[in-house]
């Protein structure tokens, strides 16, 4: 397999273009999931009486994530001849690779969420194939660095901003775990971290992270997910603020939906 820049673009601008859609899709009604099934009235219901289409919260988050850390890394071992050694290969390892071998492994085992609905789950993993055919793709095949690409600014400053947004991004989890005992699905109002600021901190911190990992690696497909995850991820924590702002009479009016002190 050679790499095609051709390839890169286009699969880069089809990825820009479902955030766009799915920002237009979800910026004033919620995908009716998690918190906001309860508020999908006769549909909610509907759903609720079709178990059979729902699958544990562990397992579905493990099958949908698996796939961003499993392409890639297939990529990378099946190059012939082998490119373990080049910058790019070791910043798809240590990066990319590592936020999807965390969500998979390790988050999936952890979370309490509710059951997880089988459509919602075929399209996260169809996602994930996609996103991480492209990130692995053009790392393995496509990426090229000066040996002192390691000196420049936007490799040390991307580098940063991912580990800030990865740490914020697995503290936050942490937190909303410690919300429910083990068996609840009850929602309660989020404290401590950044959600003493914004409503959706764990949506922050994912954020922090692809446009770290963006500026690190300073390619179209990277800022294409960054740009992705806003417009997918930015509507979810807007409407998250208002759930707690209708469900609790007590909840801070100073926190902010996603960004603190601004939105």
């Amino acid at each position: 397999m050679q790499c095609s820049s051709c390839l890169v673009a286009a699969l880069s601008c089809v990825l820009v273009a479902l955030g766009l859609l799915l920002l237009w899709l979800y910026g004033h009604t919620p995908s009716r999931y998690g918190k906001h099934a309860e508020e999908a009235g006769e549909e909610g219901r509907r759903r609720r009486q079709r178990r059979r289409l729902h699958l544990p919260a562990r397992c579905a988050w493990f099958l949908q994530e698996l796939p961003a850390f499993l392409v890639p890394a297939l990529l990378l071992a099946l190059r012939s001849p082998p490119r373990f050694a080049p910058l790019g290969c070791r910043l798809l390892g240590g990066m990319f690779c590592g936020h999807y071998f965390h969500r998979t492994f390790i988050y999936s085992f952890l979370t309490r969420g509710r059951p997880f609905p089988l459509q919602t789950l075929l399209y996260g993993m169809l996602f994930c194939v996609y996103n991480g055919f492209l990130q692995g793709y053009y790392m393995v095949y496509c990426a090229e660095y000066p040996d002192d690409w390691y000196n420049d600014i936007r490799f040390t400053s991307g580098i940063l901003l991912f580990l800030c947004g990865m740490g914020i991004n697995i503290h936050s989890d942490f937190l909303l775990r410690q919300l429910r005992k083990p068996g609840e699905h009850i929602y309660k109002i989020p404290q401590g971290g950044l959600f003493a600021y914004v409503s959706g901190a764990n949506f922050f911190g994912e954020i922090l992270e692809w446009f770290g990992y963006a500026i690190a690696t300073w390619c179209l497909p990277a800022f294409a997910f960054a740009v992705f995850t806003v417009c997918f991820v930015g509507p979810r924590a807007y409407h998250h603020h208002r759930y707690y702002l209708r469900k609790f009479t007590g909840y801070p009016r100073s926190r902010k939906a996603l960004i603190p002190f601004v939105f």
